[in-house]
């Protein structure tokens, strides 16, 4: 059931230039869902709109069946988490905690439970009387977190809350975002440009670039099938190459090349991409065969559980990894070959 839906969003800060072009999204209740994209991407604006920072000049946004596109952001009962804590320096944890709570003037036979409460599900209740000086940089976070959870806020916004974190507490800090989530319900929009982040702790994603959603599914569908070009460059392919139709699932290369793919396609012309780890490498003298390439090493690279080679070939060059209990040396000549199954059709 959607729970929060946008539609039609359009932002312009100058009234030429669209940040967000028609932007539609919906969201189901209780999923986490990411936006994530590079810089400049619009991922950051549409936060902004939920969160009533920012009111698009067209487009209506609507939560739980109420249009909230003109309410206040100080009105729509949202939790938010930032980059930085902004946590109150003289006041200890429970006080920044309550500190929402006692905005509303709830008394405090009212707010101390409600407190303890979110203490507990964020593994601070030890930590109840300490001060922000006091605490590492993940106890900060998590207090950050538990002040826009106390509220029982209707969404939970999170803009690059881990960004300010080492590596290894982000990894912490991202599994103790998604059992809180999960715990509570709530239903969350989590900002990154961080693809392992983002993929580990959603339940969709949409990928944004140039103001528009290029793809929303779930991680796992985002890593396997990427719809566009952008997109599975932003993920993490480095292998494209041009393709002609031919048939049903089966496509040319401009030197003649024939590819057998899982796909099926409308258009005659169509780009390829595939992972360096998903292509074989066969020696020379292999018989050839539908989806197979011939190309020679030009440089090889040592990866430590693989090698990684580019390859010469006539569709350009490609990234391959290989096993390093068998080494190819630079020019030497060999076989690529393409699993219909792995190559993807942007």
């Amino acid at each position: 059931m959607t729970y929060v839906d946008l539609k039609d969003i359009r932002v312009s800060y100058d009234g030429k230039n669209n940040i967000l072009k028609d932007l539609n999204l919906s969201i189901e209740k209780g999923e986490l869902v990411s936006l994530l994209g590079p810089s400049g991407c619009g991922k950051t604006t549409t936060l902004r709109v939920i969160a009533g920072l920012i009111e698009p000049n067209d487009g209506d946004f609507v939560v739980d069946n109420k249009n909230l596109t003109r309410v206040p952001v100080h009105k729509r009962n949202f939790g938010m988490v930032f980059q930085s804590y902004a946590l109150f320096p003289h006041l200890t944890v429970k006080e920044n905690v309550g500190f929402g709570l006692k905005l509303r003037k709830e008394d405090k036979t009212t707010m101390n439970p409600k407190i303890q409460d979110i203490l507990e599900v964020t593994g601070l209740a030890e930590l109840g009387d300490r001060y922000p000086k006091q605490l590492s940089g993940g106890q900060r976070q998590r207090v950050a977190l538990a002040r826009a959870l106390v509220i029982e806020p209707k969404l939970l916004l999170l803009d690059e809350p881990l960004s300010n974190l080492d590596a290894k507490l982000r990894v912490q800090m991202r599994i103790e975002i998604k059992r809180i989530q999960r715990k509570l319900g709530i239903t969350s929009v989590f900002v990154t440009h961080d693809q392992e982040e983002c993929f580990s702790i959603s339940d969709r994603v949409a990928v944004m670039n140039n103001g528009i959603i290029e793809q929303f599914d779930t991680p796992e569908e985002i890593y396997n099938r990427p719809k566009t070009e952008f997109v599975a460059r932003f993920i993490g392919f480095e292998n494209f190459f041009n393709l002609t139709k031919q048939g049903e699932k089966t496509y040319t290369t401009s030197e003649g090349h024939m590819l057998k793919t899982s796909q099926s396609w409308d258009d005659t012309k169509l780009v390829a991409t595939i992972r360096p780890d998903d292509i074989n490498i066969l020696p020379k003298g292999t018989e050839q065969d539908t989806n197979m390439i011939p190309g020679k090493v030009v440089v090889r690279t040592f990866l430590g559980k693989s090698y990684q080679y580019e390859v010469e070939t006539n569709v350009g060059k490609i990234l391959v990894n290989g096993p390093k209990e068998t080494a190819y040396s630079s020019g030497e000549e060999l076989l690529l070959q393409f699993p219909e199954e792995k190559l993807i059709l942007v």
